[in-house]
């Protein structure tokens, strides 16, 4: 019977040297992925962070100014509402409704406007 692949005996030292060039081998594949997930870590943190920075929130489109800006808003409330053509009385009773067909508390919405619409084709 022959063999295709012939098998020499090895000795103690053979085996430790090939056992530690494993290791090795084993051990740096380790530190590069280690090192690779260090890097991608930090460019997906650096990407989360510009996010943050151009949130729709800190530019000056999103921002509504307001008369009385300086006045304290009470806890909960979410800020001012512009009315435009809007009573009070009616303002509060179409947040009341959407706030009840949205099935959620009235303080975890931001009205940012209210305005009425006029249909002229009576």
């Amino acid at each position: 019977m022959t063999m295709i692949f012939p098998v020499a005996e090895m000795g103690l030292k053979e085996a430790g040297i090939t056992a530690i060039f494993g290791y090795i081998v084993v051990f740096s594949g380790l530190i590069i992925l280690m090192i690779l997930l260090y890097i991608m870590s930090a460019v997906f943190k650096a990407k989360a962070n510009k996010a943050k920075k151009i949130s729709p929130e800190s530019t000056e489109i999103t921002k509504i100014p307001t008369k009385a800006a300086s006045a304290p808003t009470a806890p909960g409330s979410a800020g001012h509402v512009k009315l435009f053509d809007v009573p009070d009385k009616e303002a509060a009773m179409v947040m009341a409704v959407v706030a009840h067909k949205m099935q959620k508390p009235l303080n975890e919405l931001h009205f940012i406007s209210i305005k009425e619409v006029k249909n002229d084709e009576v």
